[in-house]
């Protein structure tokens, strides 16, 4: 099942502590699209995979539009997350990162990302 964070409410930090196992950082929504065109790429795929019964929870996190997501103090860009492209899915066990997918990862490995 796919949750939506609510980005005025957590921070970076507290997404430690979230009880979903698998993290997506999306570029916001612009005019009712992403404004990221390989958010928009794998957002389908996305989409399909966690809609599976099978599939683990995943959260979706938006870091801003396109200039605040460039902006040096973006808050996703540092501890813990460190993002450096959008998208980027993170994978959690106990509150600890242990495995990541970036960009044209995610349409290669996603399935075998979230199987494993």
């Amino acid at each position: 099942m796919l949750n939506i964070a609510d980005a005025g409410s957590i921070g970076p930090h507290a997404l430690l502590d979230v009880p979903e196992k698998i993290l997506i950082f999306y570029s916001s929504p612009v005019h009712g699209e992403l404004w990221c065109p390989d958010c928009r790429d794998v957002e389908q795929l996305v989409r399909d995979t966690f809609d599976s019964p099978h599939a683990p929870d995943a959260l979706i996190i938006y870091v801003g539009d396109k200039s605040q997501w460039k902006a040096e103090h973006n808050p996703f860009r540092k501890d813990p997350w460190k993002l450096r492209v959008i998208p980027t899915i993170v994978k959690l066990d106990k509150g600890k990162e242990v495995g990541r997918l970036v960009d044209k990862e995610i349409s290669e490995g996603l399935a075998t990302f979230v199987a494993g």
